[in-house]
């Protein structure tokens, strides 16, 4: 399949009904709602039947093939083990991935929720039970394709992209891979003996919504990784680690419920938030070209803001040493 150069210019109206109705058999009425999502696009569709999908394009070379496979795999794994997930329906080619005119694709009914707020302590004990059954799951199979949230994973890929594409300012480099080396040299000894398995990746509260039978459900996988149990659960805090014990301690509670969890896993917050800070940087970067990119982020890239990140990335990475 040859693939458009990481963007989504000529995917048109068309181009999505055409895609949509060769892969899955059905028909469409034509009408196309657009939802918000950076990376990918994301659309709502209606058959004649009145049954509403989401079609999710996923951004070409972002993710292999075989990666896109293994997301639909854990959400299929979490669906036999009936966690409240929506997975992909399978096309008439028999896989749950659909190509077209150069685009990847996938079709999932559409999930009608809510964002899910959390206002009282059983509202954290749920969410960490969530989360505890979603890596019952997970940890039953291993991926391969996924990137690895580690040190010398998706921390080491993304200061190499920011390196070797000459991203940074050159006012600012110096400083900001000194700050970025540093953190590569004594994060990994945090990492041993860790356990890693399939985790959701990008679990905070905006993907995570509440049906209106008051089910909690997981949504965007896109973000799928293989890594400590504990990334999945730090970002629902509100704050840092520090702040947050109360919160954490709830959530644990909750996860407790399905799967044991070691309390010295959490020594790693503080690292895991330095590296989703630098991810964050190379997510951006990979979009720099798209149109509307500077209206999203403006004066990314400028000197002005590798100054930002760099300060930003030099605090968070002496809060990491303090733990």
């Amino acid at each position: 399949m040859t693939e458009h150069p990481g963007d989504f210019s000529l995917l048109e109206p068309d181009t999505i009904f055409e895609a949509a109705e060769e892969h899955s058999g059905l028909f469409f009425d034509g009408v196309l709602t657009h939802y918000n999502s950076y990376v990918n696009r994301v659309y709502g569709l209606k058959d004649e039947d009145d049954r509403e999908y989401v079609a999710k394009f996923y951004r070409p070379g972002r993710w292999s093939e075989k990666a896109i496979l293994e997301e639909h795999e854990f959400l299929a794994d979490a669906a036999a083990a009936e966690l409240p997930v929506v997975s992909p329906i399978q096309g008439k080619s028999g896989s749950t991935l659909g190509s077209h005119e150069g685009y990847r694709f996938a079709l999932f009914p559409r999930l009608r929720a809510r964002t899910f707020d959390i206002y009282q302590e059983e509202d954290w004990i749920r969410v960490g039970a969530l989360i505890g059954r979603l890596h019952e799951a997970g940890c039953k199979k291993k991926s391969v394709h996924r990137v690895v949230c580690a040190p010398d994973g998706v921390a080491a890929i993304t200061i190499g992209i920011l390196r070797e594409n000459s991203l940074v300012h050159p006012d600012c480099e110096a400083e900001f891979f000194a700050v970025c080396d540093h953190a590569m040299k004594t994060f990994p000894a945090r990492f041993e003996g860790i356990p890693f398995q399939r985790i959701h990746g990008d679990c905070h509260r905006g993907n995570m919504l509440e049906t209106a039978s008051r089910e909690l459900s997981l949504i965007d996988f896109d973000d799928m990784m293989t890594g400590p149990a504990v990334q999945d659960l730090w970002l629902l805090l509100p704050g840092h680690l520090k702040h947050s014990r109360r919160e954490m301690n709830l959530i644990i509670e909750g996860y407790e419920q399905f799967r044991p969890f070691d309390r010295a896993w959490l020594d790693l917050v503080e690292p895991l938030r330095f590296m989703r800070q630098l991810y964050f940087l190379g997510w951006q970067a990979a979009q720099r070209g798209d149109a509307g990119f500077q209206e999203r982020y403006p004066g990314w890239g400028s000197r002005a803001f590798w100054i930002t990140e760099t300060e930003d990335l030099a605090l968070q990475l002496a809060e990491a040493e303090k733990t």
